[in-house]
């Protein structure tokens, strides 16, 4: 064998895959077709809790889980036999990305398929909470409907309307989503101002929007969409003080990570009318919601269906079976999030392994 060569790695019907949960049959098909040996958690429809993950992921070689799985440093290390971890999500905060490349695991996500989705579902949360969808089908259902009135459930434009004036759309973050959102509001002639922590370089050249400082987005904006990441800078990037600066009749929307908002803020201001409404997908102590977000008329909440189209959510577990069959071949993930691990000696010597073929040939 030339050095610095892998070597020929076992038979694919010598590997294994855990999957945490069950995903679209489009992806275990796949790995199952490969020959892989591919296990599905079936723990009575709940995920597996961390005594589960670290007696699965002692023996796999791959692990295909789910955003809400967590993989801290102490589970990635129990498993030195591991050969990859194929994330089923676009993001990664599951995972401790640093432990996993130090102990040189390759991680992959699922990432651009769920742009187009996620947009789509930002935009029917904007209409619903902004014309207080919700609230007015809830009114219909109960009964409450017995005479037209001038008054009867308004909402907030977003068209020019019949003020006739153009109202301006706050796009913080401007990723794929953000971009995407901001297509959508051509067709609605919206006006978008787009706050980017990365900069207004990518904002300009969009020619879709204008770069603006935080405040001035706050503080200019109709309705205001959240697409960043989840880091130590945009954890509860929306407070108190935030929310005080918004408009009161601006709608605030989050399809990003929930986090990202003070839900206790949030929920004051929307009690007190400082904003007007507010559509989520997601929370900050998800699946949990903060003490009176539930009971807020004046909300739109959603159980984290950003992605949740057939086709997307198919698609998106023939990337993480993709990832999950590069990885036990031995070969770079197409969408691997910590690529600079193929070239540590971690990554080497884990899949070079004397017993590697020989465990996996032995349940």
């Amino acid at each position: 064998m030339v050095e610095g060569e892998l070597p020929p790695a076992a038979p694919l019907m010598a590997r294994r895959v855990f999957v945490t949960r069950p995903i679209p049959a489009a992806g275990t098909d796949l790995l199952a077709a490969s020959g892989a040996r591919v296990t599905v958690w079936s723990g009575r429809g709940d995920a597996p809790r961390a005594d589960d993950l670290r007696a699965a992921i002692a023996a796999t070689d791959v692990l295909l889980p789910l955003l809400t799985e967590e993989l801290d440093a102490d589970l990635l290390a129990a498993a030195p036999q591991l050969l990859g971890v194929a994330n089923h999500a676009a993001g990664h905060d599951n995972i401790d990305l640093p432990a996993a490349t130090e102990l040189g695991i390759p991680v992959s996500n699922t990432p651009d398929v769920l742009t187009e989705t996620t947009a789509d579902l930002t935009w029917a949360l904007l209409l619903g909470a902004g014309r207080r969808i919700v609230e007015a089908d809830r009114f219909m259902r109960l009964g409450n409907y017995r005479l037209w009135g001038p008054q009867l459930l308004l909402g907030e434009d977003v068209s020019p309307g019949g003020d006739g004036r153009r109202k301006n759309l706050g796009i913080i973050g401007f990723g794929r989503i953000g971009e995407a959102v901001a297509r959508r509001a051509r067709g609605f002639d919206m006006n978008v101002l787009v706050h980017h922590p990365g900069g207004p370089e990518r904002v300009m050249a969009s020619g879709l929007a204008q770069p603006v400082d935080l405040a001035t987005l706050l503080r200019e904006s109709d309705f205001i969409s959240l697409h960043v990441p989840l880091t130590s800078t945009t954890r509860h990037m929306i407070g108190a003080d935030e929310l005080r600066v918004m408009k009161p009749t601006a709608v605030l929307v989050n399809t990003s990570r929930g986090a990202v908002v003070d839900e206790a803020a949030l929920v004051v201001a929307l009690r007190s009318g400082q904003i007007a409404a507010a559509g989520l997908d997601v929370y900050e102590h998800e699946p949990a919601m903060t003490a009176g977000l539930a009971e807020l008329p004046n909300t739109v909440l959603l159980p984290h269906v950003g992605s949740a189209s057939r086709s997307t959510r198919e698609a998106m577990a023939v990337i993480a079976a993709t990832n999950a069959l590069a990885m036990l071949r031995g070969e770079p993930a197409p969408h691997c999030i910590n690529a600079a691990v193929y070239q540590g000696d971690a990554f080497a010597r884990r899949v070079r392994r004397p017993d590697a073929d020989a465990r996996s040939h032995n349940p």
